[in-house]
């Protein structure tokens, strides 16, 4: 592209000096010729050379990212006007040799920034074709591709700070070794904190609005600013904590991204049954249960699979033989009851599932999700499971278990204590 220009070095000054006899004219007119090469070099490159490839890349036998390969592409198509400017500045006549020392190095830098970018989305589609890999999951390269744009960036900003200096990049680097141990002193945490913000932008692991928790922090709300120094949470009771960043590396904390996206709500509520209150079911009991419509499936099926049980090893349905129990039913009863809720979300972990006893009764949980993530919604939704389950409970025969209060203490003692005390 470069040797068909229409224009060398000293043709720009040639005609230039050929029309007008003033200095600043002369110049003038021949920087405006520069601009004009150099647009319709860039014009050329883009519109010309550019979709050429592109067209080429896509008739290519083999798959490959187009879009990414023409965005490279046309970083690099930023340098053809570059290279224009930096050559031909020394042929624009009465110009001082600092302007164009100056303008050659500002071209310079240029060119080494739109090829560090354009390399590292080079990495970046590297990336995105491993990722294609089978074995991609278990062996990612990713934090070699953050390392390798890291030290790319690095050396790209050395040179720049050469070449805006116009001085050797080894003369600087010489010069950066001495002053290495002070500057990671004085600057260490922005040094974290710049590591950190790249970490956190390229894993993705905070954004703007998501919801975090970080006790050691005593931090648990929304993230409302990152900054390179500090991320900015307001609890919800409206404080505002601020956390420095490169903590979010170091330290653990919990973001809710993940269960706002999914659109369920994790319930994990257990009830707490006196064991005192858990026995067999006798006919009667089963009948009387039988009036709730979302059992009778259940309670039919149960008696044919006691009754098969039985049969086959000759127990007689009482001590020997299997019998449903008043807690057995209850589950099966708690289970179908969620299953009828449209307000929970049938497609995600539905259990109800019994823990082990302890001193504080017979824990039966509620492992499901709520339709919204709605905090509000949640809590109503959750409110209304749980009230109805309390509610009900006596219709099987089952208390809750609750440590005595003085109210119940008080009922033990004899009315004429009470009366005298």
């Amino acid at each position: 592209m470069m040797t068909n220009l229409p224009i060398s070095n000293d043709s720009i000054g040639t005609l230039t000096r050929g029309y007008v006899d003033e200095p600043w004219m002369q110049s003038g007119l021949a920087l405006l010729l520069l601009g004009v090469v150099a647009w319709v070099a860039n014009w050329v490159a883009k519109r010309v050379v550019l979709k050429l490839l592109l067209r080429l890349l896509n008739h290519l036998p083999f798959r490959i990212e187009a879009e990414h390969i023409g965005t490279i592409v046309a970083r690099l198509s930023n340098i053809v006007p570059a290279i224009v400017i930096q050559v031909g500045i020394g042929a624009v006549p009465h110009l001082p040799v600092q302007a164009v020392t100056f303008v050659r190095s500002l071209s310079a830098a240029f060119i080494i920034l739109t090829i560090a970018i354009a390399i590292s989305g080079f990495l970046t589609l590297l990336n995105d074709l491993y990722q294609r890999r089978p074995n991609a999951a278990n062996r990612p390269i990713k934090g070699y591709i953050q390392l390798g744009k890291l030290l790319l960036f690095g050396a790209a900003a050395v040179l720049i700070i050469a070449a805006l200096m116009d001085q050797s990049p080894l003369l600087l680097l010489s010069g950066l070794g001495a002053m290495a141990a002070v500057l990671m002193l004085v600057f260490k945490d922005t040094i974290l904190s710049l590591v950190a913000s790249v970490q956190i932008g390229s894993n993705d692991m905070v954004r703007v609005g998501d919801w975090i928790e970080m006790p050691q922090f005593n931090a648990d709300g929304d993230v409302i600013d990152i900054a390179l120094h500090t991320v900015k949470v307001q609890n919800f009771d409206k404080t505002i904590t601020t956390i420095p960043t490169h903590r979010l590396i170091s330290d653990s904390f919990r973001n809710w991204r993940g269960m706002a996206e999914s659109g369920g709500r994790r319930i994990m509520r257990s009830l707490m049954i006196d064991q005192s209150s858990v026995r067999f079911l006798d006919d009667g009991d089963v009948e009387k249960m039988a009036q709730f419509s979302v059992l009778r499936p259940y309670l039919e099926a149960k008696r044919r699979e006691i009754e098969r049980w039985n049969a086959e090893h000759g127990a007689d349905g009482t001590v020997n033989g299997r019998r449903m129990t008043n807690i057995g039913t209850f589950r099966a009863y708690v289970q179908a009851y969620l299953q009828s809720r449209r307000d929970i979300a049938q497609d995600k972990t539905l259990l109800v599932r019994q823990l082990a006893p302890s001193e504080n009764g017979l824990p039966i949980e509620i492992y499901a999700f709520a339709n919204s993530t709605a905090w509000s919604e949640y809590e109503g939704i959750q409110g209304d499971i749980f009230d109805h389950l309390i509610a009900i409970l006596p219709d099987f025969g089952l208390r809750l278990f609750q440590r005595p209060a003085g109210s119940d203490l008080a009922g033990l003692v004899p009315d004429h204590i009470r009366e005298h005390a």
